[in-house]
């Protein structure tokens, strides 16, 4: 009897294994995205992923700066599902096209990180891994904490374009509506403010802030601030596509570093949703904090980059793992 009873159990915990992908698919999600999730597919992954990364900083610092705004760009819309990287083709518009997409760049050495992880493992690693982990890694190198990062993400077979508009903040939306778009992936005010502190590092087309110059200047920008970005912004029409720009924080311009929300405090704000930041009573306390405290800020930052690089990802059989991350792979 004893041996029966041994036996069944064995049979019921292998049929809830037969079963667990079923129950997995009812809830997708985090919950299968997992820390080292390439060890046995392709061991070397995160390893080629920040080499290249590093490689690529020494060469160009600013690819550091575009890989965090792909991944704010990239899981924002829909998922983090490298959507973001696919190029228009007949009867697909890239989301890149979009207004807000204005000033990204660097795409090409994303193709350089994906040819080295095709060498060492051809088809295993997604582009959208790829995305977060680096973000992951350039927002170290950028100086800023070091973030444990789940992978396991599969690429989209499609862009939504016309989702990009909803969901990637313009730069004269209102706090309102940034507080509202990151509710809305499950980001909290503190997060917000401490997603917001990238724009410590990288820098404002001028495009962006004339508004806040020219006829008169805006009474809530430091006068002297002013005078800086009228000569590094000196046309109320600058040309479209003119790279005249202005940092957020001339201080540390390449560190991801509270600097960021002390310039706030000093009505130092370079877009008008930053210096809302400051002043609004839902994010003031949170500013004031993060001014006071690097690694209050660091600590902050890092959670929130994790829940975004989170946000709905494609697991299991969903989407594919692209060979060529401008472009789906072919039937």
């Amino acid at each position: 009897m004893a041996a029966k009873e041994h036996h069944h159990h064995l049979h019921s915990s292998s049929l809830f294994f037969l079963l667990l992908p079923l129950v997995l698919q009812f809830y997708p999600g985090e919950s299968q995205l997992q820390l080292n999730y390439y060890t046995q597919s392709c061991p070397k992954a995160e390893e080629i992923i920040k080499q290249q990364v590093i490689n690529l900083y020494n060469k160009h610092g600013n690819t550091a700066v575009s890989w965090v705004r792909n991944l704010f760009h990239d899981c924002v819309v829909k998922s983090c599902d490298a959507s973001l990287l696919l190029k228009s083709v007949k009867g697909m518009e890239s989301e890149q096209a979009s207004e807000r997409s204005f000033g990204m760049r660097n795409f090409k050495y994303v193709d350089t990180i994906k040819e080295a992880l095709e060498n060492e493992c051809p088809m295993t690693v997604s582009c959208a891994d790829i995305v977060a982990l680096s973000a992951r890694d350039g927002i170290e190198m950028l100086g800023g904490p070091h973030i444990e990062m789940k992978t396991g993400r599969r690429d989209s077979k499609e862009s939504y374009l016309t989702e990009v508009e909803n969901l990637i903040p313009n730069h004269n939306d209102s706090i309102s509506t940034v507080l509202s778009i990151f509710q809305s992936i499950g980001i909290d005010v503190e997060g917000t403010v401490a997603l917001l502190g990238a724009h410590s590092v990288g820098r404002v087309h001028c495009i962006n802030l004339v508004h806040r110059l020219y006829p008169t200047v805006d009474p809530t920008l430091n006068p002297e601030y002013a005078e800086y970005l009228k000569g590094r912004c000196p046309t109320p029409n600058p040309p479209p596509k003119a790279v005249l720009y202005a940092r957020n924080d001339r201080e540390t311009p390449m560190i991801l570093d509270n600097n960021y929300y002390k310039n706030l405090l000093n009505n130092k704000g370079l877009l008008l949703v930053d210096q809302e930041l400051a002043s609004d009573p839902r994010t003031a306390p949170f500013v004031e904090k993060m001014a006071a405290d690097n690694g209050y800020f660091h600590e902050q930052f890092s959670r929130a980059v994790t829940l975004l690089s989170e946000n709905n990802p494609l697991t299991g059989d969903q989407g594919e793992i692209r060979k060529d991350c401008r472009y789906v792979n072919h039937m």
